[in-house]
């Protein structure tokens, strides 16, 4: 279950209550740097969720903030304490690309996901032989990092099950993506039976986008919305090449929402889904 201690989610309430305390106390980035003799970057990560800082600088910095109170200085080490605890992905991440422990944490505590997938499945959908072939293409001569690296996507897969609460995921995947034969076509013909199974599942909701349909809002390229309820806002998670970006300011979580109304919106009703992958499967095994 998705708790409100998720030491990434924590992280972030961290940084944001800081961040909250040093403007209420008139201070900048450059001054509470300066204070804890760190680079102003470091301050600005630590803010963001994205650095871990140590207990006696909290503590440093509430005193400097002129927090008083021991009821809210207590709140806010219990935050610190939640955000040290490791998650499970934390054994994988040594081989894990850069940024997707923090995607994992923030995944793992999520209670929605929303996502648009122009290129693959999914990786929360993904067989193992699929996520074996996917990322052996992009890791080649690195056959038992690629090894951990599927257990780590399948392990994340947990989340669909988890109990009482599972992961709410609703994906929309190019029909290109499904045609195209990832590890051959056995493997994808056993991916596409794999996501009709997950399309009945009550928390799985998965739209093909037909290429037939053309230009449509999000071709930009792949994006997912992450939600957490009443715990911490929507986080918009931009995966691309060059890196990956997370966005959190209003405007720009509510661009991506609109976009992903519209292009959910274009696609066929879900209940087509089933139907639609069955059509693709026949035509790929007539190739």
């Amino acid at each position: 279950m998705a708790t409100a201690s998720g030491p990434t989610v924590r992280k972030r309430q961290l940084g944001a209550e800081l961040r909250r305390l040093r403007e209420s106390a008139g201070k900048k980035i450059e001054d509470v740097a300066e204070h804890l003799e760190c680079s102003m970057s470091k301050i600005s990560r630590v803010e963001t969720g994205q650095a871990p800082i140590k207990a006696r600088d909290v503590r440093e910095l509430l005193a400097w903030f002129g927090v008083e109170d021991p009821l809210q200085v207590e709140a806010v080490m219990q935050i610190h304490k939640d955000a040290q605890q490791q998650g499970w992905w934390a054994h994988y991440e040594e081989v894990l690309p850069s940024g997707m422990a923090t995607y994992a944490g923030l995944e793992s505590d999520a209670v929605a996901l929303r996502a648009y997938e122009p290129i693959f499945v999914h990786g929360l959908l993904q067989t193992e032989d699929y996520a074996r072939a996917v990322i052996a293409a992009v890791r080649p001569g690195e056959p038992e990092e690629v090894e951990r690296l599927v257990r780590f996507r399948v392990q994340r897969q947990d989340l669909l099950s988890r109990r009482p609460d599972p992961l709410e995921l609703w994906v929309v995947v190019e029909e290109a993506a499904l045609r195209r034969p990832v590890g051959g076509k056995e493997v994808m013909a056993a991916q596409i039976k794999h996501l009709i199974h997950a399309a009945a599942l009550p928390n799985v909701t998965i739209q093909v986008m037909p290429t037939a349909k053309g230009a449509h809002a999000a071709m930009a390229g792949t994006f997912a919305l992450m939600e957490f309820g009443t715990k911490a806002p929507t986080i918009v998670y931009v995966d691309s090449i060059a890196g990956n970006v997370y966005l959190e300011k209003e405007r720009d979580v509510r661009k991506f929402i609109q976009t992903f109304d519209l292009v959910r919106a274009a696609g066929p009703d879900p209940q087509d889904t089933p139907a639609i992958l069955e059509n693709i499967a026949r035509e790929m095994h007539q190739i």
